[in-house]
């Protein structure tokens, strides 16, 4: 037959977490405290590690392809390599070899080389 639950120790608080939230006569209010700051130290680091670095390299290609324009050339998401020969509002028609693919201009992944405007005037 099963113990009653005050011989099993029901009053004992078994998790780490519980353990610093629960009042103790020493150290009450310290463990908390640390266990706050452990977690905001590891929010910050996530923050400033992975979220901000990849915010900033995403305005780059944004602005990136908010400048292409023609004679550049490009290289699509699905690895497409092709000068840009006509744009138009989201849509891009690029030349691959002897084919001409109408495109989106998000699908571009990199621009390769650019065209400057004194080629373009020459």
């Amino acid at each position: 037959m099963a113990r009653p639950l005050q011989e099993q120790g029901a009053g004992v608080i078994v998790h780490p977490v519980f353990a610093m939230l629960a009042p103790s006569g020493q150290q009450g209010g310290g463990a908390i405290s640390v266990f706050v700051l452990q977690i905001a130290a590891f929010i910050a680091i996530f923050y400033f590690i992975l979220i901000r670095p990849q915010r900033q390299q995403q305005k780059r290609h944004e602005e990136l392809l908010k400048q292409v324009k023609r004679g550049d050339e490009v290289v699509t998401s699905g690895g497409v390599v092709g000068e840009i020969v006509h744009v138009k509002d989201d849509r891009i028609t690029v030349k691959s070899g002897e084919a001409r693919l109408v495109i989106e201009r998000r699908a571009i992944a990199r621009v390769v080389t650019r065209t400057t405007e004194e080629a373009s005037a020459t």
